[in-house]
């Protein structure tokens, strides 16, 4: 067993978001385990770009509400509590509602070798973020 202390917070790459998010890293895994845990805070109305997971991913709100999109036009809203998951390959988006904070642990697998399991994509255009939040 180990007791590992805080990571550093850090402000979310503007390349991979809109709007003010921040990312506070919880675990990284190491072989076998390919796990990797992050707490990721945003700010009413931020949220992150286009983006798919090679093996997935899993989102559980830990406060406010946000929203999840994917690119046939569904929006789901989540709040506290709610676990997302992403299957491999879909492309989706996630952030916090227009008027309030939303956090929520990102949990996905590395792939082996260090290659990076995320596909960033383009921004969320803000007419289709605001029509999300209408939904």
């Amino acid at each position: 067993m180990e007791l590992h202390a805080p990571n550093r917070t850090a402000q979310g790459p503007a390349a991979w978001f809109t709007g003010d998010v921040y990312v506070t890293p919880i675990y990284s895994g190491q072989e076998p385990s390919r796990m990797t845990v992050a707490l990721v805070r945003f700010t009413p109305g931020a949220r992150s770009n286009w983006h798919s997971h090679a093996v997935g991913q899993t989102l559980h709100v830990t406060e406010g509400v946000g929203l999840v999109g994917t690119r046939d036009g569904h929006v789901l809203r989540i709040r506290a509590g709610d676990t997302v998951v992403c299957p491999p390959g879909e492309e989706h988006w996630h952030g916090a509602a227009a008027d309030t904070f939303m956090s929520h642990l990102a949990m996905l697998e590395a792939l082996p070798n260090g290659q990076d399991p995320t596909s960033w994509l383009e921004p969320v255009p803000n007419e289709d973020y605001q029509k999300a939040n209408q939904q």
